[in-house]
Order: structure tokens, then C-alpha cells, then sequence
């Protein structure tokens, strides 16, 4: 074939405009792409390598003689018209929660866990974009040492929560330095009651908090990350922070292995080794992994590996990723790439 036939589902979205780039960039032969969102942002003009794109209402509809459907507009979108878009033969990669934890859809890290791929029904979910660094990190540790317990604590930044979460950034830092009062929008949650200023403000919540106390990102990253490694036997507990930082989270990955046959200097070898991952990790000359430094790179960043001093078999990382790249559009569409190497961008029948 000459190529597929593509659209874009919340094309004007913080993802959203990062996956165009990354499907500009791709090696995905690309026929045709079109641009869905709301009806709000119906009619705007967008670009593809260079031509011009108008962006259409979403409809059910819209996903006839599509081959790839690539969402990221929010659960209640992809609920809505993700199965639309299957039953039309699309192939649909859903970088939102709707159905990461549905038995029947693979969760998938192309690093981690391609094969489970060869599962999929239609449908394929991107992980959450905390969870998807850490396991780059780890999986290489977990496939030569065994993975026993890991406690990660993330720094993460607002473009996570979209682009109103960046301008609310933006907005309330500059009257912080003017001297004004902050207007906190829609941090820490959206959808929560309370709503609390994240300028010079790291904040202990993302996402809505669960009866154990835990947030439903904290309880996400538990869960993802058993399934993405098909193991229920690793212990996983997690505390997730919004920090001042645009773009790139940052995480504080402790874990314990099975095998007492570790170094932090195989450690070392094994990451920089790794699909994906670049590792920064030269303390002497203050060499470590930057937000700032992450962002706009596909990579996986790790560095500060050291043993845990008090515990045998234990270690720690800092990892850092752009999150909305790796940690969604460009993952989105590497999935894609790996269909399509695998010759299984086409819904079973």
C-alpha cells in the first residue's frame, strides 16, 4: 500500500499538536491524515508537513476510510467513538484512562512489552505518562535482576494536566513577581473541589483522591505498572507531586531486586545498553538528568544510580522524560511504527 490513512483525534490538544510532530517525523508511510476535535475547534487551519489541515468536528462518521486513529481528547471521547472508529476498520491508539486497565486492550510500552501487540483487538492504550518513563527505566533492571518493590515519588509537570494548566502556570507566577494575588484555575484536579495556586507551589495531588487516601495518579501507576511488566507480584506504591515545571517530569525511583549479584556499575552498563534510554550519570561532574534538558527529546533520561545504604539488593534512580512526548504522543506513535513492522495495523477479524 501507499500509505495509511490517518486522523488525529484532539489535534489542537498539548498531545495532540506534539503528535502531529512526531507523525511529521515518523517512518509511518502516511496517505492521507485528517484533524478531529470538538466542534469549538472546528475550522482552524493546522499544518502538515507544510499543507494545510482543517480541523473537522468529531463524528462517527469521520473515521470512515481511516486505517489509524490516534486519540487524545480525553476518556470521554475516546469511550464515545474509539469503538466507532473500530467498527469503521480503524486501528485506535488511546493515549487517555479509558481503557488502560481492560483486560482485553493492551497496555503497551514499545520498550517493555511489544509483543502484546499481537493481542490486540482494534484497539491499543498508551500508559500514563508517569508510569511510562519509570518502566523504561526499570524493565532492563527487572529482565536481568528481578523486580521485587519499587516506591516512586514523581515531580510532575503541568502541561500534563493541558494547556490551561501551562497558562494557570504562567499567569500565577507573574503575579507572584508583580506582587498580586494568585487565581488558582484548575490545579491540583480539575474535577476536585478545592483548587490551589502551583506557581513557587509543588502540589501533593494529581488527579482525585481514592478512598485509601491514595490519588487515582498514584493509583494508575501502581496498577499500569503490574500489568505493562505482566507481573502481580511486584509491589508498587507511589506519591505523586505537581511541580512548577512546564514540561518533564521527574521521578525518584527506589526498588529492590531479586538477585544479590547487582552493582551500581552493572546497573550503569545494563542502562546505557537500554532501548530508549539515555543514561547522565557522572556526580563527580555534577552530570545528572534536567527537565529542561529533557524536554523536547524522545529519550528516557536516568541518572544518580546508587545503592540504598541501609537495605541489600536495593537501588535508586532519578528519571526524567518529556511527558508529552514520550511519555504520550511520541509513545502514541511509536506504537504505531511497531504495528506497522509487525505488519498488524489492521483490526482482527
Amino acid at each position: 500500500m501507499d500509505g495509511y490513512r490517518v486522523a488525529v483525534v484532539g489535534a489542537t490538544g498539548a498531545v495532540g499538536t506534539r503528535i502531529i510532530q512526531m507523525l511529521e517525523e515518523t517512518s509511518l508511510p502516511i496517505n492521507s491524515i485528517k484533524y478531529l476535535a470538538s466542534k469549538r475547534s472546528a475550522g482552524q487551519v493546522l499544518k502538515f508537513k507544510g499543507q494545510d489541515v482543517t480541523v473537522e468536528e468529531t463524528t462517527p462518521d469521520s473515521f470512515e476510510n481511516v486505517d489509524l486513529a490516534l486519540f487524545s481528547a480525553g476518556g470521554g471521547v475516546s469511550k464515545k467513538f474509539a469503538p466507532e472508529a473500530i467498527k469503521r476498520g480503524a486501528v485506535v491508539v488511546d493515549n487517555t484512562s479509558a481503557f488502560r486497565m481492560d483486560p482485553d486492550v493492551p497496555l503497551v510500552v514499545p520498550e517493555v512489552n511489544e509483543k502484546a501487540l499481537y493481542e490486540h483487538k482494534g484497539l491499543i492504550a498508551n500508559p500514563n505518562c508517569s508510569t511510562i518513563q519509570m518502566v523504561v527505566a526499570l524493565e532492563p533492571i527487572r529482565k536481568n535482576y528481578g523486580l521485587k518493590k519499587v516506591v516512586v515519588t514523581t515531580m510532575q509537570a503541568v502541561s500534563g494536566a493541558g494547556n490551561l494548566a501551562i497558562q494557570e502556570l504562567k499567569d500565577e507566577t507573574q503575579a507572584y513577581l508583580d506582587g498580586e494575588e494568585m487565581q488558582a484555575g484548575i490545579l491540583p484536579a480539575s474535577g476536585d473541589k478545592k483548587h490551589y495556586p502551583i506557581a513557587f507551589n509543588p502540589l501533593p495531588q494529581i488527579d482525585v483522591f481514592e478512598d485509601t487516601g491514595y490519588t487515582h495518579e498514584e493509583w494508575k501507576m501502581i496498577h499500569e505498572t503490574k500489568k505493562i511488566m505482566s507481573d502481580q507480584d511486584i509491589q508498587v506504591t507511589a506519591t505523586c507531586v505537581r511541580v512548577p515545571v512546564v514540561v518533564s517530569h521527574s521521578e525518584s525511583v527506589w526498588f529492590e531486586i531479586e538477585s544479590h549479584d547487582a552493582s551500581v556499575k552493572k546497573i550503569q552498563n545494563i542502562l546505557s545498553d537500554a532501548p530508549g534510554v539515555v543514561l547522565q550519570d557522572d556526580p563527580e561532574h555534577q552530570i545528572y538528568p534536567q527537565a529542561i534538558n529533557a524536554t523536547g527529546k524522545k529519550d528516557t533520561f536516568v541518572g544518580r544510580v546508587r545503592a540504598d545504604l541501609e537495605q541489600n539488593n536495593a537501588f535508586q534512580l532519578w528519571v526524567v522524560s518529556d511527558n508529552l512526548l514520550k511519555g504520550a504522543a511520541w509513545n502514541s506513535v511509536q506504537i504505531a511504527e511497531k504495528l506497522h513492522e509487525l505488519d498488524l495495523l489492521r483490526v482482527p477479524k
